[in-house]
């Protein structure tokens, strides 16, 4: 049987945790970021994760 892909802007974008939880960045932060006050700039700045209903679509994403 062959090999699954990974897909590859998907491995651009998210890493996947020890725990199995899929790690990814915060929209929002690239551009006005004098219209944005420091502290939610700095929110901007911390990890997120992706929600439970949308893991399952990763599996077939990231296999590996």
């Amino acid at each position: 049987m062959p090999k699954m892909k990974t897909n590859s802007a998907c491995k651009k974008r998210f890493k996947k945790t020890a725990s199995g939880k899929i790690k990814r960045a915060r929209a929002f932060r690239r551009h006005h970021a004098w219209a944005k006050n420091a502290k939610r700039v700095r929110d901007l700045r911390g990890a997120a994760y992706v929600s439970a209903s949308q893991e399952k679509n990763f599996d077939v994403l990231m296999p590996y």
